[in-house]
């Protein structure tokens, strides 16, 4: 297995797990929240067939990577991302960002720029700003996220069997776009992330993007599918297509939040034909 470290936590490194394969402009996919790079199955082989530079890494505190008890927060999730980046001399890259991974996306961009990169994705992405706020009206309650921390501390795995669920839409999608083995193997993967990383991203889920995004201006795509119960299209997809200048939106039909597996079909050709352009 491949690491690069980022960081240091007492006496022990943390290192990042990642994975590059394939030659061509490289196209790193960034995961979500609680799972990792393994998430992206129905993308790393289309992409590599098109010949592309694939790569995937798990975020700290996720999949094969580190679990520190700090740096759970999308500046230091950016400078991870910033020194794999750089680590990789990646040029010319095209960052893809899930869910959670979009925060990486706006944030990196925000802060170190795109000299290394030329395109942008958000994918079910967790972008603008999910805070209410006098100035975000269509934000939610913070007192929404004090209820899934409590969840998550009092019962972690009974919390994550729920939230795939709706991750999935397994009621309405079970045994036609996934199976009771896909939900399955999210739940291990999710089960073996840190404790305490999948507890404080949850306070990371509020930052404001707003003025990230407002500085991106390279071609950007926003995919989204209409039927997301995790992040509902009109209060995430939607409105980081409306601030990101230029930005197309392709919505996905009767998507759910894990679309890319879900309607790995459709997200990888809308994926392919904007990587194309």
């Amino acid at each position: 297995m491949t690491f690069i470290n980022v960081d240091k936590e007492n006496s022990g490194s943390v290192d990042l797990y990642f994975e590059d394969h394939g030659r061509g402009k490289p196209v790193v996919l960034i995961h979500g929240w609680p799972l990792s790079g393994a998430s992206w199955e129905k993308q790393v082989p289309a992409l590599l067939d098109a010949g592309y530079r694939v790569v995937t890494y798990d975020r700290r505190g996720f999949g094969n990577s580190s679990r520190p008890t700090t740096g759970y927060d999308y500046d230091t999730f950016a400078d991870d991302l910033h020194k794999l980046m750089t680590k990789l001399d990646l040029r010319d890259a095209t960052l893809v960002g899930f869910s959670m991974g979009g925060g990486e996306v706006a944030r990196y961009l925000g802060s170190h720029g795109s000299k290394r990169v030329s395109k942008a994705v958000f994918m079910a992405a967790i972008t603008p700003f999910l805070l209410k706020t006098p100035d975000n009206p269509a934000g939610v309650e913070s007192g929404v996220y004090d209820g899934i921390k409590k969840a998550i501390a009092a019962d972690r795995p009974a919390f994550l069997s729920g939230f795939l669920a709706k991750f999935y839409n397994v009621d309405s999608l079970k045994g036609t776009k996934v199976s009771d083995e896909v939900v399955r193997l999210s739940w291990n993967i999710a089960a073996g992330a840190s404790p305490r990383g999948t507890l404080d991203c949850v306070q990371a889920w509020l930052t404001d993007f707003r003025e990230d995004l407002n500085r991106i201006d390279l071609p950007t795509l926003v995919v989204h599918g209409d039927d997301d119960r995790i992040l509902p299209l009109a209060g995430t997809g939607k409105r980081t297509q409306e601030i990101v200048k230029g930005s197309r939106l392709a919505v996905i039909k009767g998507g759910p939040h894990g679309l890319n597996w879900t309607h790995a079909e459709e997200v990888n050709r809308e994926l392919l034909t904007f990587l194309a352009k």
